[in-house]
């Protein structure tokens, strides 16, 4: 599998990367560890998790997907086989959250010991956080880099204003950059990234990666109906979102290029992201072999230019 350039960082990573939310939540460690050994097995080697996964399940406190990673990586001993993100600055309780110096310090060493691991390939801000001077926040990044725990920083859910700011100061201050920006995207959620993240992002050179690939498994065409809802634990939710004109638009567009394509919906949703130039690696999640497969199809699929204009043209917003 051809790998890509993750900004300016020099991490090389697959065309797809794995979302590791669903580690230790909708798949136990078991079926956590065989996905993980399929992923690598296909040809693909980047792996996305963060500190917070997955916190919102009751009992659970946030760690659990990288210390499910972290058994894995020890188990299997393929760490040098992946690139490893992961991210910072979500709330774990007891007044833990936010991107202060102080903070991030803690939260790193805690991550790696979780991930049982000696360094992380790619360390995320999670959300900006206004409160801390970006200054502080990349100089704590920079000393984590300089002593070999942290290979490049990134950026999550941050707007277009803010991302250049801290590009700005990273370049006057001599401080390392985010060499990665990972925004919501996919063909239901457009406008925010389109109209003002993805020109930023050509113009600095910083890599894409992009959550929600399949908007909650909404472009699977898993979710037709206000019933279908019942079939995940995020049912509701994507239901409410997505479940609309337009998103009905959407799938019949995504029906018939799958249709002429001879795959599914949901690698017809992926491959229409991976042909994007500002795109490196949509974010998408498996929980079982037959998913991780179907990933795997769509990493490869090359849609021709007038698929992508009829799926432009129906996901437009109204």
């Amino acid at each position: 599998m051809q790998l890509k350039p993750l900004g300016r960082s020099g991490l090389q990573v697959s065309p797809l990367a794995f979302g590791g939310n669903v580690f230790g939540w909708t798949v136990d460690e078991a079926m956590s560890f065989r996905l993980l050994d399929a992923w690598l097995d296909a040809g693909f080697n980047f792996v996305d998790t963060a500190d917070v996964y997955s916190a919102w399940v009751p009992g659970h406190v946030g760690g659990e997907s990288e210390t499910i990673i972290g058994k894995w990586l020890r188990q299997s001993g393929k760490r040098d086989r992946v690139v490893l993100a992961t991210k910072v600055g979500k709330p774990m309780g007891e007044g833990k959250k936010g991107l202060r110096a102080a903070y991030i310090k803690e939260a790193v060493d805690a991550s790696l010991k979780r991930l049982q691991t000696d360094h992380i390939d790619l360390y995320q801000s999670h959300d900006d956080d206004t409160d801390t001077p970006l200054e502080e926040s990349l100089g704590a990044f920079a000393d984590l880099i300089r002593a070999g725990k942290v290979r490049a920083i990134g950026a999550s859910n941050y707007t277009a204003p803010r991302l250049a700011e801290a590009l700005d100061v990273a370049e006057r201050a001599g401080l390392p950059r985010y060499e990665s920006l990972q925004p919501l995207y996919n063909l239901y959620d457009r406008k925010v990234y389109e109209e003002a993240l993805e020109p930023l992002c050509l113009e600095r050179g910083v890599g894409v990666i992009n959550f929600y690939a399949l908007a909650a498994g909404f472009l699977t065409g898993k979710y037709r109906t206000a019933e279908d809802a019942s079939k995940s634990k995020r049912g509701a939710n994507t239901t409410a979102k997505y479940l609309n004109p337009r998103g009905l638009r959407i799938l019949d567009a995504l029906d018939a290029a799958a249709q002429a394509h001879g795959a599914a919906p949901g690698q017809i949703a992926i491959a229409w992201q991976i042909a994007r130039p500002s795109i490196t690696a949509p974010i998408a999640s498996a929980t079982s072999l037959a998913q991780l497969a179907e990933l795997e199809k769509a990493a490869t699929l090359k849609l021709d230019a007038e698929t992508i204009a009829r799926l432009d043209a129906a996901s437009a917003e109204d």
